[in-house]
């Protein structure tokens, strides 16, 4: 595939563009051709067109605002009051003392003396999060929410010049102060393309505001590690280092094909033509690909009896959302992590299970029922390994794969009979109860202990749905 040049730039008509740019990028040089206005305008096609808005430590945040006295002071939300367990978020005076997402919490209690401790609450973040989205809607419409602290923004005409783009920024920042409470600080990052939007975003914290226009992008990004991407985590990145990309620098010398080799997908294309700044539609290809639920179990539901209903129950709200997606999954997958004899302390993972662990998957004909999810769930339960040892189940995971949207769903050999289309009709009247008065309201018998015993939980990174 022929490599993609990035477009020539012309002098920026005009006021001189405020600095905005943090001197680590090369300081002098790129503020200097920023000020002799080497950054188009806007008028052309090079304009910046996504706004990206990060909610900083949101969690922590939010409770900081609803809860005055815990303002200036180190704050983790966890999702259950145990030493186990680990921490969802920290605010940022408790990320001066190291605390971070995944920080066990015994850890973390031993890094901050003071640290305050504040169980999860769900509902609460996600009404804080359509408040969010209404003040940022007063500035600009909010193209796509990506989770429940991060959402995007399509820069129109006169939106896309870099000064409007700046002064539009400072806008949405201060509405989400101002609209919902002065504690929700966020990141906005500017840039030519959604991923670069998002890059941006995350390189000034908290209460950043940077944009990448294409003069200044290839200086921006050798900067960054690869860590820095979104998308390249740990094992991402180990994989990358076998291959000879250590740096920035070797990542962005690659072409086009070398990229889409190096990862084995049209993803290592798109971030080639991502990192160079273009833009482009993939509405036809962007849904979810797999979605999942998990749940660290509270010390009185560690049997394999209260285990199995929140198994259940996860399932219950994987099959809502992806029937309320339009999405059909191929595939299903449990895991399960157990506590070591006797409360046995050993290595854990980022939930803060002990690494003694089980997963299996099954593959699917194309689904979206209940019925047929719950006979997959029940082969897998039954496939888990037996004995003393793994009569502790600590953590339950969920999940379904292989999701194709309504559009791309190949019908099969029963989709049209009749009592599939009742089928269809129930589960559709049951989602609508259920998402109206709440998840409990029709649901299966097997899952009332968990209703009771495992109040839904929010992930810090996942669409925000009150399931």
């Amino acid at each position: 595939m022929a490599s993609c040049p990035i477009p020539a730039l012309k002098p920026m008509m005009g006021p001189e563009a405020p600095e905005l740019y943090p001197t680590e990028w090369g300081g002098g040089a790129a503020l200097k051709r920023q000020k002799e206005g080497v950054v188009r305008d806007g008028t052309g096609e090079c304009g910046l067109n996504w706004l990206f808005v990060d909610l900083n430590s949101y969690f922590a945040s939010v409770e900081q605002e609803v809860r005055p006295d815990l303002r200036g002071r180190p704050v983790a939300v966890v999702p259950m009051m145990a030493d186990t367990t680990v921490c969802i978020a920290a605010s940022y005076e408790a990320k001066a003392f190291g605390v971070r997402t995944g920080t066990i919490v015994s850890d973390a209690k031993r890094m901050c003396p003071d640290l305050v401790l504040v169980e999860a609450r769900h509902e609460l973040y996600v009404d804080y999060h359509h408040r969010i989205v209404e003040a940022v809607e007063s500035c600009l419409p909010v193209t796509a929410v990506l989770s429940i602290d991060e959402m995007a923004c399509r820069l129109m005409g006169r939106e896309r010049p870099l000064l409007a783009a700046l002064e539009l920024g400072q806008r949405v920042k201060a509405a989400i102060r101002e609209r919902v409470g002065p504690m929700l600080r966020s990141s906005v990052g500017l840039a030519t393309n959604r991923y670069l939007a998002k890059v941006a975003s995350d390189m000034e914290k908290p209460d950043g505001l940077v944009a990448l226009p294409l003069d200044i992008l290839p200086e921006a990004l050798g900067q960054l590690t690869l860590r820095d991407l979104p998308g390249i985590g740990a094992r991402t990145e180990k994989r990358l280092n076998e291959k000879g990309i250590r740096t920035m620098e070797d990542l962005l010398t690659l072409d086009c094909e070398k990229a889409g080799e190096l990862w084995g997908s049209v993803w290592g294309e798109r971030l080639w033509h991502w990192l160079r700044g273009e833009d482009f539609d993939m509405a036809d290809t962007e849904h979810l690909k797999s979605l999942s639920h998990q749940h660290v179990l509270a010390p009185e539901m560690r049997t394999p009896e209260k285990a199995w209903a929140v198994a259940h129950k996860l399932l219950h709200k994987a099959a809502m959302r992806l029937r309320a997606g339009g999405l059909w999954a191929s595939g299903i997958g449990l895991a399960i992590g157990f506590a070591g004899p006797g409360g046995e302390r050993g290595p854990v993972s980022t939930f803060g299970v002990p690494k003694k662990g089980w997963k299996s998957e099954l593959k699917l004909s194309e689904c979206q029922d209940n019925p047929t999810l719950i006979a997959a769930l029940t082969r897998l339960w039954a496939s888990k390994p037996a004995g003393p040892e793994f009569d502790h189940p600590y953590f339950i995971g969920v999940h379904l794969d292989g999701l194709v949207p309504d559009r791309l769903h190949s019908l099969n050999l029963f989709d049209g009979t009749e009592d599939e289309q009742s089928r269809t009709r129930l589960l559709a009247v049951m989602d609508q109860l259920n998402n109206r008065y709440g998840m409990s309201t029709l649901a299966p018998a097997t899952m009332l202990t968990a209703y009771k015993s495992a109040p839904t939980r929010i992930a810090f990174h996942s669409i925000p749905d009150l399931f």
